[in-house]
């Protein structure tokens, strides 16, 4: 599950703060390998999507644990292994078309108590348009009042269709 890119790195570090920094200054469009720099660790590694330095999407590659859950995997505190991968963002789509695999972009920098990297990486975020045609629905009268108008008009149909139209409230 883990898409093919190019080495751009591979350090052990104490906070995931320095490689999400990092990221970000150069907009990478890749992954993060990540996984416990203890020796002895039994931990499976999490792999974080990143589009243009924004972490996008997580997996745990050998589990079946995805999004909030792969970053939950995580270990609590470093020292880290973290490798940087540069790649096509086509070759990351098949996890960026996955919702069950989204992530809060600055769920990682809080985690690692960055709080202002977190803030500049949903800054940048691109805005989700599921999210922006959905609350515009939702803020337009005209299309609920067209929607419960068709809704009723099925019910009373089904009503009809069924010899319950005497059981329906007109109002």
């Amino acid at each position: 599950m883990t898409p093919e890119g190019t080495l751009v790195a591979s350090r052990v570090v104490e906070s995931l703060a320095t490689p999400l920094e990092t990221c970000f200054a150069d907009q990478l469009t890749g992954y993060l390998r990540i996984e416990s720099g203890m020796p002895l660790a039994d931990a499976d590694p999490v792999v974080v999507t990143l589009d243009g330095g924004v972490p996008t999407a997580a997996v745990v590659p050998d589990g079946d644990q995805t999004g909030a859950g792969a970053l939950a995997a995580l270990p609590d505190t470093g020292p880290f292994r973290v490798e940087r991968a540069r790649t096509s963002a086509s070759a990351l789509a098949s996890l960026h078309d996955r919702p069950a695999c989204h992530v809060d972009p600055g769920a990682i920098a809080e985690r690692a108590d960055a709080p202002a990297l977190a803030a500049r990486l949903r800054e940048r975020a691109p805005d989700d348009p599921t999210d922006d045609s959905v609350a515009d629905f939702l803020d337009d009268p005209d299309q609920i009042a067209a929607l419960k108008a068709e809704a009723r008009a099925e019910a009373t149909a089904r009503a009809d269709e069924w010899g319950l139209s005497d059981q329906l409230d007109t109002e």
